[in-house]
């Protein structure tokens, strides 16, 4: 505690959240995985996404701009890429971190993978305050 790398990194945070947010769109996040190993038109991009042109082209700009797309232009064409293998990295990720977070299958011995306080955290009783809070008093007609 209290060292050089235990330090708070504001700039790359910063850096971090703007990247998580242009994905953080459904639109951008299918462009992504769209771009994934290949270079495609803006075009073809729009009709796979169902999208017109210039909405795809401001999606791609936002990704250009949190470094995650690259373009290059020739002709009268613009074809985009993924920035790097971090861009696919980051994607595999979020797919994981998706399906971990979906309900667990059991394992052979019946247990579900997840830590033992998370378990009881879901499996504890609701508050009694909140229980008392629900009932409706008692009136005779």
């Amino acid at each position: 505690m209290g060292s050089a790398a235990d330090a708070w990194d504001s700039a790359g945070a910063e850096r971090a959240v703007a990247m998580l947010k242009a994905v953080a769109d459904p639109t951008r996040y299918r462009l992504l995985w769209a771009l994934s190993g290949r270079e495609l038109p803006v075009g073809s991009l729009a009709e796979m996404m169902g999208a017109h042109v210039a909405a795809v082209s401001q999606h791609l700009a936002k990704l250009r701009t949190a470094g995650l797309v690259a373009s290059r232009r020739e002709g009268t064409r613009i074809y985009y890429r993924v920035a790097g293998p971090h861009v696919s990295n980051l994607l595999a990720e979020a797919a994981l971190a998706a399906s971990a977070s979906a309900a667990p299958a059991e394992t052979a011995d019946g247990r579900t993978g997840r830590e033992p306080a998370v378990l009881a955290q879901e499996q504890a009783p609701a508050p009694r305050t909140v229980r008392a809070r629900l009932r409706r008093p008692v009136t005779e007609h």
